[in-house]
């Protein structure tokens, strides 16, 4: 299925006139309610907007930086083991939250990255490097070192079967 093309209209405008028209009525309403989800909102988007910079400053490197034969070359259907391993390391290594990677594997996707590497980075995510002492501390050594063993074994069967059962679009 292709994806979804932005359309520029007015549609954005006109959702945005909407919610405007709905928090000005429901200010009417009950005043105290409306600035309650105001102050929420707010809160929620000091949260949010430093990832969505961060997102935005990724894809700007990505685009600037790897061009689409580099992305072949070291993540496309060619790049054999070195691209697992840039994969598993680099979902090993990756900070902050899932769902400001998202963008960056849309982006790399396009540019050729093979589906089974993005399945593998998402996966090998589940190896927390900051956490890993904790859990050494609490659950031991040989736990610690069987289980992240397994996330990274696992993080590659998964990306086999996603581009088995999702083939590449590009």
């Amino acid at each position: 299925m292709p994806r979804q093309q932005i359309h520029s209209g007015t549609g954005g405008w006109l959702f945005l006139a909407v919610v405007l028209t709905g928090y000005g009525i429901s200010f009417l309403l009950n005043p105290e309610s409306t600035t309650e989800a105001f102050t929420f909102f707010r809160r929620v988007m000091r949260q949010v907007l430093p990832v969505l910079g961060l997102v935005f400053l990724l894809l700007f490197f990505a685009n600037l930086l790897l061009a689409p034969a580099k992305v072949n070359k070291y993540l496309g259907r060619e790049s054999g083991l070195k691209g697992w391993l840039a994969s598993v390391v680099a979902g090993i290594f990756s900070m902050g939250p899932v769902y400001a990677w998202y963008a960056v594997m849309a982006e790399l996707q396009q540019k050729g990255m093979r589906t089974a590497l993005i399945a593998t980075f998402l996966y090998s995510r589940a190896v927390k490097l900051p956490l890993l002492p904790l859990m050494i501390y609490y659950f031991g050594l040989s736990y610690t070192l069987i289980l992240c063993l397994y996330l990274v074994v696992f993080s590659v069967i998964s990306g086999i079967l996603i581009e088995r059962l999702l083939p590449q679009k590009i």
